[in-house]
């Protein structure tokens, strides 16, 4: 335990100190836009991005990922603070924060189980090309002066690491915002700075109870907002912990994170910051400049506040086109381009859930409703590919005018109209064994489609045994069938 807390937190101080930093300067600009997509003044995101930040540090289940406000969570918000104001919104946050508690206790972050691999490439590949667009409001309508430098910007956190020994002491983006700042400062071009983005706070935030009536009405107002955050929130955090996981090439307690993204969402709530969960954009950041601990999640906290805070007359003038030149860069090497040259070898079926994936995040802007697409056909996939492994064989023992059916495969909903059509009803025999040891029976319609093979065979006056069942089987027939309890077959055929 003490070495985990240890390598956790101190074995890797410098690359998570100076990652933290290029973190806390890549969340400001965000952390605005994403206010003003939920329509609140900027303080609320930035507020909310310093609270979750440092206070995931401390509870989450992954060390290395950072979590603040985001787009996908700010996106649900608009209609509540539209109609009820900032105060219900914060209330929403906190019972955000509860809901996700509870999902960890119930450990649904176990779920991430059924996510597919191809699910997961989608998700990545959706993330990347929203990353993007993200930055094209940044690229239009403007002078030549924000391409020339997004274009510097690249060719510095491209080249700068190409650099013997100083590229690996710095990461590439950091240099990347202090060059730019510098360049401008001095030339004198006139560019969109972070200052032109919105009013920053001056002060601390401060523990405020939400100023809303607690009753059942409220309740009934913010529930709604709150049970969809909660699930956009876990949805966007656990499969950011999956993508990190893998960069690493470590584990993460997904259900210990589940209850760290509540708790994180609680404090932010009472602190005057709106609901938020990881970021694949920023943690991919932080990886790449070096991030492992959660002493760089800490730093980037700390920092964003002390930043915008004390620091924003300086803060102001960072061009935004160094800023975006560094999420074009997380884009780039976020989106899994091996994906596409996988099209011509994996199945049809893999790349339709990875292209459905993509395309439902891209043009609903919900990552939510990819991600569940992507899952329902996977599963559908899986499912259909399954049953085509059921199929029953037969032989006729001419000496006891017997006729042998042996049942090999997943007999389940997908495959019980083809188990019924594999037994020959009209062949006159004295006795029928059907021979279930290589089966195995999932759910209430196999178990059916059982009772009307033995009931059909009955009815053409054969005697029909079953035999080879193991526990598992037995236990499903002996409780959901009915071709042994005459009183329920009579029940339904008086209901036919």
């Amino acid at each position: 335990m003490v070495l985990t807390v240890k390598k956790e937190w101190f074995g890797n101080i410098r690359g998570d100190i100076l990652s933290g930093l290029v973190v806390a300067l890549a969340l400001i600009p965000e952390a605005i836009a994403f206010s003003i997509i939920a329509e609140v003044d900027p303080k609320v995101g930035l507020y909310a991005s310093f609270c979750i930040a440092v206070v995931i540090a401390f509870v989450g289940g992954r060390a290395g990922m950072i979590s603040a406000a985001t787009g996908a969570m700010a996106l649900l918000m608009v209609t509540l603070v539209k109609s009820y104001g900032l105060e219900y919104l914060l209330a929403a946050t906190v019972l955000t924060g509860v809901l996700q508690i509870g999902a960890g206790y119930l450990k649904l972050g176990s779920l991430m189980s059924f996510v597919s691999r191809s699910v997961v490439v989608g998700f990545v590949n959706a993330l990347a090309i929203l990353i993007f667009m993200a930055q094209l409001p940044e690229l239009t309508h403007v002078s030549w002066h924000t391409y020339a430098l997004v274009a510097f910007g690249l060719g510095i956190i491209y080249g700068f690491p190409l650099i013997p020994m100083l590229g690996k002491l710095v990461p590439s983006p950091l240099v990347t915002i202090v060059v730019i700042t510098g360049f401008v400062l001095l030339s004198g071009w006139d560019v969109r700075t972070i200052g032109d983005m919105g009013t920053l706070p001056d002060t601390l935030p401060i523990f405020l109870l939400p100023d809303v009536p607690l009753s059942l009405e409220t309740l009934q107002i913010i529930f709604p907002y709150s049970a969809a955050l909660a699930v956009v929130g876990l949805l966007e955090s656990l499969m950011t912990a999956t993508i990190v996981d893998e960069l690493t090439d470590t584990k993460s307690d997904k259900n210990c994170e589940c209850k760290g993204q509540g708790v994180a969402n609680i404090v932010a709530g009472f602190f005057g910051g709106m609901a938020g969960c990881a970021m694949i954009g920023q943690s991919v950041i932080n990886i790449k400049s070096g991030g492992r601990g959660r002493l760089s999640t800490l730093f980037a906290g700390v920092m964003l506040l002390i930043m915008v805070v004390f620091l924003s007359q300086w803060l102001s003038l960072i061009p935004m086109a160094a800023l975006v030149a560094i999420m074009i860069m997380v884009s780039i090497g976020t989106f899994d381009w091996g994906s596409i040259k996988r099209l011509k070898t994996l199945p049809f079926s893999t790349n339709l859930v990875m292209v459905m994936t993509v395309v439902v995040v891209v043009f609903t802007h919900n990552l939510a409703y990819g991600v569940l697409t992507g899952v329902l056909l996977a599963s559908l996939f899986f499912a259909n590919k399954i049953s085509h492994f059921m199929y029953v064989e037969s032989r006729f023992d001419e000496e006891n005018n017997t006729k042998i059916y042996t049942v090999v495969g997943q007999v389940f909903f997908n495959s019980a109209d083809r188990f019924i059509a594999s037994f020959d009803f009209k062949e006159v025999v004295e006795k029928v064994v059907i021979d279930l040891s290589r089966a195995h029976f999932w759910d209430i319609t196999g178990v059916s489609a059982l009772d009307k093979v033995v009931i059909k065979f009955r009815r053409e006056g054969a005697q029909v045994e079953l035999m080879g069942l193991n526990e598992a089987n037995q236990t499903i027939i002996d409780r959901f069938g009915i071709h042994d309890k005459p009183e329920e077959i009579e029940k339904m055929m008086g209901g036919h």
